[in-house]
């Protein structure tokens, strides 16, 4: 089985934008070439998608139809993970040499419109308001904290943290750094989580190029090597998105079934990560996903933000670029975000935000409806 190398990677600005987001797309796949010194007709396969914007496939309008093996990938807000895993798993399996993972979004204003019947869920979900996902991510943080017995207050710990490292990346359309009590003053949405605490739907492309770990020096003096690619679905009795009940028998989260394993398929531990991206599509979501990743224990958060160790000079500098706080959350794209702001703090190409100890482990999970987590973890090519 072939090893797996990013070569290449691009981003379009996040935020507001006057392109199409297919159009959006289309910069960052001729930015990831440029970054890998290859052409679109060097690309053998790709993998994409986009929840508002369109068929990823449709990007060979704006790059050329070259016969290229494009498939459309949906997997909810782990679409981008989903992408990268199918395009590492072609190169394992023989199948390509160089392979393109690409997603991009534009969204409406506003919350997520989703459908109950889209997801198998009687109508009465929707007329209960459980549909709008910020009600879900109230309910799921407020019996955390509670079974945990953390204090609310480390909710705008995580959201100050993510606009003052939005404030100094480039592409982050969050910009503006705010205090906790700014923060604390802002509207309640859905309790505990108030309006600055929350991610937007945004627009914005990513992509990712990839290669066969033996060709990986002839694209790009610092590959990073994909160590691990893995995405995963949920147990019977886990609490998570668009869940019309919960058992009493309580299972594991796809968050740490996919950690788990790519952790055993990586071959290290929690403890050897310097730098990760950890899905906050809202304050409580990092909260949670640093023990279900297994970087600290349950309960343990806030020993954890009250030692600043999920700052950029902390042990575990966690969300560097802002997170989906800062950068909002194009759906098809953030899960690529995440892998290319590990790429370029392994690279030491962070400029304001980078981490200071020169990293060589990083790690990224996206997590999506209804219960679907992304797992990476890559390594800076010794």
């Amino acid at each position: 089985m072939s090893g797996v190398a990013i070569v290449g990677v691009g981003l379009s600005p996040f935020g507001r934008s006057s392109m199409s987001g297919l159009q959006q797309g289309a910069v960052a796949v001729r930015a990831a070439l440029e970054d890998a010194g290859l052409q679109w007709t060097d690309i053998q396969c790709a993998y994409g998608g986009s929840q508002d914007a369109g068929n990823a496939d449709a990007l060979a309008n704006l790059l050329g139809h070259t016969g290229i093996h494009f498939t459309n990938i949906w997997n909810g807000c782990a679409t981008g993970g989903s992408a990268i895993s199918a395009a590492a798993n072609a190169i394992r399996a023989g199948e390509a040499d160089i392979a393109l993972a690409v997603g991009f979004d534009k969204h409406p204003r506003g919350a997520f419109a989703a459908k109950p019947s889209d997801w198998g869920i009687g109508d009465w979900y929707g007329e209960s308001g459980l549909m709008l996902t910020t009600q879900f991510f109230g309910m799921k943080i407020n019996r955390y904290l509670h079974d945990h017995a953390l204090d609310p207050s480390i909710l705008a710990q995580v959201s100050r943290k993510a606009y003052a490292n939005g404030a100094i990346t480039p592409h982050a359309w969050r910009q503006q750094t705010f205090t906790e009590a700014d923060i604390n003053q802002s509207d309640m949405l859905s309790y505990p989580l108030r309006k600055l605490m929350f991610c937007s739907p945004a627009e914005g492309g990513a992509a990712i190029i990839l290669c066969r770990s033996s060709l990986a020096k002839d694209f790009h003096s610092t590959p990073i090597t994909l160590r691990a690619s893995v995405v995963r679905g949920r147990e019977f009795g886990s609490f998570e998105v668009f869940s019309p009940s919960l058992p009493t028998a309580r299972g594991r989260s796809a968050t740490e079934i996919a950690s788990v394993a790519a952790f055993e398929q990586a071959g290290v531990g929690p403890g050897d990560i310097d730098v990760a991206q950890l899905q906050d599509t809202e304050a409580g979501a990092e909260i949670i996903h640093l023990a279900e990743n297994g970087f600290c224990e349950h309960g343990e958060q806030g020993e954890w933000l009250k030692q600043g160790h999920t700052e950029i000079g902390g042990k575990l500098p966690v969300n560097t670029d802002g997170g989906c706080i800062a950068n909002g959350e194009p759906v098809g794209a953030s899960g690529l975000r995440q892998v290319i702001e590990v790429c370029w703090q392994l690279r030491g190409q962070g400029g304001r935000r980078q981490v200071p100890c020169q990293p060589r482990l990083g790690y990224t999970q996206v997590y999506g409806a209804p219960g679907i987590s992304g797992v990476n973890i890559l390594e800076r090519a010794r």
